[in-house]
């Protein structure tokens, strides 16, 4: 079950399942797809300036709800090929920023989850990895890419080939996520900067976000990604926030925000 809300300018997502940790069968990923949809049309009405992610129990996501799964007549391309990849990438491209809250297990389809997710707080205890080998199946859900873009290409196999898991602790410190937080603060330690964020330039924000996916995507050099810089700069500049930002530096005040995007 998927639950979405919106108050104060902030949608919050929630998985919750949390009998199967979670797990995300074909249904739930529709509705995981309906509640992006449904807030990023009140993002484009202004109603929401951040999202939060969360999950709903011990766990955030264990990946691929694979109890009723017939593993003779599974077709796995279709539920990732069809289903979750297009999901990642709408998740990716949400108009404003995006959070998660993530504790316990995040596997599969629940790390890519994260993956398509602007900023990541994990609990220290949350547990990463590629769980695949005891199943004869692989880490999915672009894992493969994660994994060897942040701990080369020796690290991933050893998750891989053993199934060992490491720690949001670990995975921080390995520059995976963002931060690590104690299990009992995470959602209100999220929450808070999430708060934050969704009182900021949102159209500023969305301009930098566009810009880290292009430079990760295309690997741009120092003066590509400058000249792209510069072109995003002369957008903003158009914008009622950037206006209300210099002249609140003027007047040495906080800025009032409305989250407008500039054309």
């Amino acid at each position: 079950m998927i639950s979405l809300s919106i108050a104060n300018n902030i949608a919050e997502v929630v998985l919750d399942a949390p009998h199967k940790l979670n797990s995300l069968d074909e249904q739930a990923l529709g509705e995981l797809s309906k509640a992006y949809d449904d807030a990023a049309a009140a993002a484009a009405r202004g109603e929401v300036r951040a999202l939060l992610l969360r999950g709903e129990g011990r766990a955030f996501c264990a990946g691929r709800d694979i109890q009723n799964v017939t593993p003779e007549s599974d077709d796995a391309e279709a539920y990732l090929a069809g289903l979750v990849q297009p999901l990642l990438k709408k998740m990716s491209a949400f108009p404003a920023p995006t959070f998660a809250a993530a504790q316990g297990a995040c596997l599969g389809v629940g790390l890519g989850l994260l993956l398509a997710t602007d900023v990541v707080y994990v609990a220290e205890n949350a547990k990463f990895g590629s769980p695949f080998a005891k199943l004869g199946a692989t880490l999915d859900s672009g894992g493969h890419w994660y994994f060897t873009e942040r701990l080369g290409m020796h690290r991933t196999l050893d998750l891989i080939y053993t199934a060992d898991l490491i720690s949001g602790a670990e995975a921080v410190a390995q520059g995976m996520f963002s931060r690590a937080m104690p299990a009992d603060e995470l959602l209100t330690g999220t929450r808070e900067i999430v708060a934050r964020v969704a009182e900021g330039a949102t159209g500023a924000f969305t301009a930098s976000k566009e810009l880290v996916a292009h430079i990760r995507d295309q690997r741009l050099g120092l003066w590509d990604a400058m000249a792209e810089e510069n072109t995003e700069q002369a957008r903003l500049c158009k914008s009622e926030d950037y206006a209300e930002g210099f002249r609140a530096f003027q007047e040495k005040r906080t800025p009032v925000f409305t989250g407008t995007v500039a054309g």
